[in-house]
């Protein structure tokens, strides 16, 4: 379980670490309106990969979990989901090149447009699920990091100029695309593809239950970016891209270690283990509450910082929006608790769509009314309002289905310890030294601060049983035997 955390935290590093050097880059040479148009047709295609997608990466995890203790029932359900996908690919498809060769608007980009359909017919290559589902972690995270840095030098050597956004959207698309591929590649040693007796209808009702929660949670986390080109203009969507990239920018640290519970906690839930459902749920809920709270304070006081040091003064416009945007990590690391480590794992589907309807009521509602007037603001808002709905609907299915306890010790201990950061911040800002010094130190600062008022203030075990042990084991000068184990994650 520990290999696994760490292959997975590699992967969220580097999930991480990408945009924090890309995205400066291409931002400063392609603009708010290079970077707008390149976003709305990625995020346009997407939106068609994950219709096709019918629910088969949330879904595919539990079933890939329930059966990996045998061969050939392994081999079956894997190839029945990827069957499934591949036809809703084609499918997708078809409607995708109708909207974009009819329908004027797309007339100025069409080709641009058109590329990007790759990302809808080869969508069910994605197999991450699978390998989740096996809790082979390692594979995802090596194929993910190598093609990452792939991409990082090509987009260095082909994107020189303003108009390069062509060569952007063709490096975004290599990046998912590759990933695919050599996980694809890997499979021929873990399951075998099969077309005998299959049972493609057994999928459906829960797949079409996944599914609608899907498009559902897709409409207030992808629809926004859709809803603001389509009511505004290349450049909002710009100023909003920079906001949300770095505002879910550690988002992946804040739910790693959740990702690699799923199948262990789908697994003692069919065995009715709930004493250690309870035990993995604590372990998770501190590690959400100990960094999310911490990174959005950060986010929140650093913004003016952070926009200018990752993606130039042209993204200024975007500091409020990314300030308002800072509270995503703290609400989709308690919602994807709640949601996908609870309510999926127990086969909640229904209560999980309700939840996620819900937000996107609210998403839709605000996206309409405050887009036009405020933009990128508007959005920004939006994208808020839906998360926390949908948060406080999965809170509630859980307590009302489950007798789950939790404390609520690592979120105040969290906020009060997140406090401190903001004399220290105003205090740095005194010295007037560049934004890239100004963050460095900031961060390390408020980091060595925080960690120590955690441990002596309120003696959190997360930091002395855990995170200590593993910091001090890779210090150069200790000396291994004298070194308390790490207490498994």
């Amino acid at each position: 379980m520990k290999k696994n955390y760490l292959f997975n935290l590699l992967l969220s590093v580097a999930n991480i670490l990408f945009p924090i050097i890309s995205f400066p880059y291409v931002s400063k040479i392609l603009g708010p309106t290079g970077v707008g148009k390149v976003q709305f047709i990625t995020t346009f295609a997407s939106y068609f990969a994950l219709i096709a997608a019918l629910g088969i990466p949330i879904y595919g995890v539990r079933e890939i979990a329930k059966h990996k203790s045998s061969p050939e029932k392994l081999s079956k359900v894997f190839s029945e989901l990827i069957i499934i996908n591949f036809i809703t690919s084609l499918f997708l498809s078809v409607i995708y090149i109708a909207i974009i060769l009819f329908l004027p608007y797309f007339n100025g980009d069409k080709n641009l447009y058109l590329w990007a359909i790759m990302l809808v017919i080869l969508g069910f290559s994605s197999i991450d699920w699978f390998y989740a589902g096996m809790e082979e972690f390692k594979t995802v995270a090596v194929r993910s990091v190598l093609v990452r840095m792939i991409s990082l030098v090509l987009m260095f050597l082909l994107i020189r100029k303003d108009t390069d956004y062509y060569m952007y959207l063709m490096i975004l698309i290599f990046i998912t695309l590759a990933n695919n591929l050599l996980n694809v590649l890997m499979l021929s040693k873990r399951v075998i593809f099969t077309y005998k007796n299959l049972s493609l209808q057994r999928h459906l009702k829960s797949l079409f239950l996944i599914f609608g929660t899907t498009i559902a949670t897709s409409m207030y986390t992808m629809l926004d970016t859709v809803l603001l080109g389509f009511l505004s203009d290349d450049k909002s969507v710009g100023l909003y891209s920079a906001a949300v990239k770095l505002s879910k920018i550690a988002i992946p640290i804040v739910t790693s270690f959740g990702i690699i519970l799923v199948p262990k906690i789908a697994k003692n839930l069919a065995e009715k283990n709930i004493d250690e459902v309870q035990s993995l749920l604590n372990k998770s809920f501190s590690f959400i509450a100990f960094f999310s709270i911490p990174l959005g304070f950060g986010l929140a006081i650093l913004a003016p910082e952070l926009i200018i040091a990752f993606s130039s003064k042209k993204f200024i416009d975007s500091t409020f929006s990314m300030q308002i945007l800072s509270g995503l990590p703290f609400l989709i690391g308690f919602g994807y608790f709640f949601g996908f480590q609870i309510l999926i794992p127990a086969g909640k589907d229904k209560e999980l769509l309700f939840s996620v309807i819900g937000g996107v009521i609210i998403g839709l509602l605000l996206n309409i009314l405050l887009v036009p007037e405020l933009k990128q603001l508007g959005a920004a808002i939006a994208n808020v309002a839906s998360e926390l709905v949908v948060t406080l609907l999965y809170m509630y299915f859980v307590m009302k289905h489950y007798n789950y306890k939790f404390h609520i010790k690592p979120i105040y201990s969290a906020v009060l310890c997140s406090l401190l950061f903001i004399p220290i911040i105003y205090l740095l800002r005194t010295f007037h030294i560049n934004q890239y010094m100004l963050i460095f130190l900031s961060a390390t600062v408020c980091g060595i601060v925080y960690f120590f008022a955690q441990k002596t203030l309120f003696k959190n075990t997360l930091v002395t049983d855990t995170i200590q042990p593993f910091l001090l084991s890779k210090l150069p000068f200790r000396n291994k035997n004298n070194i308390s184990r790490d207490t498994d994650l």
